[in-house]
């Protein structure tokens, strides 16, 4: 073996042994780690609480009062039947801003929207409501009703698709973007999705008018939800009555924002013109819906600023409509309260009489106020706020937004006060404890009333968790 070969052997074959001392070091080395503990490095999350940008409050109102069926070429036409005036209040902020929508179904009607600006970083409180009335052959009587905020969903509980009805379902979409809107009746066979209330299209800041008897045919006790994607709306019911021929009365209905275990009806108006009526035809009926579970409601009717009259129970077969006379009422004014263990929604019928010139009235369910809430009292005549309590007493303030004295009430527990206010006004009422409460106006051969609604004055807050 030459001295080259030697030398190339010597070195490769420490190479090799250098290599493999270096792989076994790396394997014991890997190993080693892996049986020890390694360090732990954990995320800093720490929760921020970020109120977003106020933005402004939007409310809708219904628009004119409606006639439905009045063209001998188009029976199923609608016309504006009588202009409303609207009454606008707020908190603070200046003078909201009057807008219009389309309502291409009802010639010359523009239903208006209002629009408060955000002050100070923060909403603003703010209030509306719209009153009319007309007296035609085939059409009369006093209706006012509450400019809302747009919901995703809302219940509607009044009317009928009887003989004598021509109801109609108003929806209004006051935002900039389409809706698409379902409704879902509940009636004599339960809840049905009527092929004319789905996939209905609401175009932006404009309404749709649609007749009630065209999406509950023949049914005397209709209650509809209404849900939209896309944008909330405004959803409303017209209903107006003719008896023989001889017109009976028209209202034109809030809708209800949830269903709940405690329903509060306030300052149902027993005028004395009804009270000789009660014999041949009921007066006063109550309509409560469970929609989705069999349940018992216990229904109390007490007297506004007076005690307890009457407590009855009714089983609520899921998803159908009950319907409750309640007779023997005297003239004046009493709150009624549906509780149950489900979910349920209610509402009033009452009428100033069976004959000719008389109205009726749907009184819906008002919201639990657990804030100052603003309130808009429409034209009307000798309009009254009807405060009731819950299981706690509350001592209730009413200050006039447009300056002046404010006055003081004590509602009992369980209990109800009538406070006399002044036609085309507004007013901030601050509670020591939630309260519910509704407008009302009773006179001859008029009958009105709609719920005080919770103030979108508050800016929501948004809490984000971030991972650091």
């Amino acid at each position: 073996m030459t001295r080259e070969r030697v030398v190339f052997w010597a070195a490769t074959s420490t190479r090799l042994i250098v290599g493999a001392a270096v792989a076994v070091a790396l394997v014991l080395a890997v190993g080693v780690a892996a049986a020890a503990p390694w360090p732990t490095v954990a995320a800093d999350k720490s929760a921020v609480t970020a109120a977003p940008a106020a933005s402004s409050t939007t409310l809708a109102c219904t628009g004119p009062l409606i006639g439905v069926g009045r063209s001998s070429t188009d029976i199923a036409a609608f016309d504006n039947a009588g202009p409303v005036a609207v009454t606008t209040a707020s908190a603070s902020g200046g003078d909201p801003v009057l807008g219009r929508v389309s309502s291409p179904a009802v010639p010359g009607s523009a239903p208006a929207t209002i629009t408060q600006a955000p002050a100070n970083g923060a909403r603003v409180g703010v209030a509306a409501a719209q009153s009319g009335s007309v007296s035609a052959d085939d059409l009369r009587g006093f209706a006012a009703s509450a400019c809302t905020s747009s919901r995703s969903q809302q219940w509607l509980v009044g009317g009928a698709a009887t003989t004598g009805y021509a109801d109609v379902v108003v929806l209004t979409n006051p935002e900039d973007v389409p809706a698409t809107v379902d409704i879902t009746a509940y009636g004599s066979q339960g809840a049905l999705s009527p092929t004319g209330g789905q996939n209905l299209v609401v175009p932006a800041r404009s309404q749709r008018v649609l007749p009630l008897a065209g999406l509950v045919p023949g049914e005397e006790a209709p209650v509809l939800r209404v849900s939209a994607t896309g944008a909330a709306i405004v959803a409303a019911l017209q209903s107006s009555l003719t008896r023989t021929l001889l017109p009976g009365g028209i209202d034109q209905i809030t809708a209800t924002a949830e269903a709940a275990t405690r329903v509060v009806i306030p300052g149902v108006t027993m005028p004395s013109s009804a009270v000789g009526a009660q014999g041949s035809s009921p007066v006063t009926v109550l309509r409560a819906l469970s929609a989705d579970v069999a349940t018992t409601a216990t229904v109390t009717v007490a007297a506004v600023g007076g005690g307890q009259l009457s407590t009855r129970q009714i089983p609520l077969a899921a998803g159908i409509p009950t319907e409750l006379e309640l007779p023997g009422l005297a003239a004046g004014s009493v709150t009624v309260t549906v509780t149950a263990s489900a979910p349920v929604v209610a509402a009033v019928w009452q009428a100033t009489g069976l004959g000719e010139g008389s109205d009726f009235a749907w009184y819906s369910a008002a919201p639990s106020l657990t804030d100052d809430a603003i309130v808009a009292v429409a034209a009307g005549p000798s309009p009254v706020l009807t405060i009731a309590a819950g299981e706690a007493a509350a001592s209730v303030t009413l200050t006039p937004t447009s300056g002046g004295s404010a006055t003081t009430v004590s509602v009992p527990a369980s209990g109800s006060v009538a406070v006399p206010v002044v036609s085309g006004a507004g007013y901030v009422l601050s509670a020591s404890a939630p309260v519910s409460a509704s407008v009302g106006y009773s006179a001859t051969g008029q009958l009105a009333s709609y719920p005080v609604a919770a103030s979108a004055s508050q800016t929501a807050q948004v809490t984000v968790i971030v991972d650091r």
